[in-house]
């Protein structure tokens, strides 16, 4: 007398549901912490490279910052070329406009702002560059405003006063004792906020070429 093969009983089969959904969850859960390591590595490549592309721009511009004597005075009762710094911004007349369209009614002269404030988009606070370029008798108005740094914390600017041989935290050339002087350094600080978590600062510094107004 033969015997039929026995089937699985409904508890066997739970057991082994069971067993597969764990095995399920873990591969699961595996997949997920890849892909957030995979999603942080990329944000925080994003942020290391925004912030030293932004440290890199304001350096370049800083360094071809000038005043300039050549200005229609009967236009202008300020001198329109000018550099004012403060702790956390900087607004100043550089020569390194680049012209973005081919035969653009643009020289290489701009005005340019940085300055830290609250991005609409992440809630957080971002560094922008602000640029001008034609200079007129309204340096702190008009223009076009670009985000350069996301995350960011803070940004701390330093002056080196030749004369007094040490930082200093502001430097305004609409004052009578800076008027015809620009600091012959400038000390940049930039603290992000990195993907993990972590605050990050970027530090470097710009020499500023020409210091003193030019005559033409």
């Amino acid at each position: 007398m033969t015997r039929s093969p026995r089937g699985f009983s409904l508890l066997e089969v739970m057991i082994a549901i069971a067993i597969t959904a764990v095995i399920g969850a873990m591969v699961a859960g595996v997949y997920q912490q890849v892909d957030h390591a995979a999603t942080v590595a990329r944000e925080q490549g994003e942020r290391y490279a925004g912030a030293r592309l932004a440290l890199t721009r304001l350096s370049r511009e800083l360094t071809m910052a000038f005043l300039s004597e050549h200005y229609d005075r009967a236009r202008f009762r300020d001198r329109p070329t000018l550099f004012k710094g403060a702790e956390d911004q900087v607004l100043f007349a550089t020569m390194a406009h680049v012209r973005l369209v081919q035969d653009a009614k643009e020289s290489d002269q701009s005005m340019v702002e940085y300055l830290v404030e609250r991005d609409p988009v992440s809630g957080e606070d971002a560094l922008f560059r602000r640029e001008k370029v034609r200079l007129d008798d309204e340096p702190d108005r008009g223009g076009r405003k670009d985000l350069v740094a996301t995350h960011v914390k803070a940004l701390s600017l330093r002056y080196w006063d030749l004369k007094r041989k040490e930082w200093v935290r502001e430097w305004s050339t609409r004052t009578p004792e800076k008027l015809n002087e620009l600091p012959t350094r400038v000390r940049i600080e930039l603290e992000v906020k990195l993907a993990d978590g972590r605050t990050e600062k970027f530090t470097t510094q710009a020499r500023v070429a020409i210091t003193a107004p030019l005559e033409f």
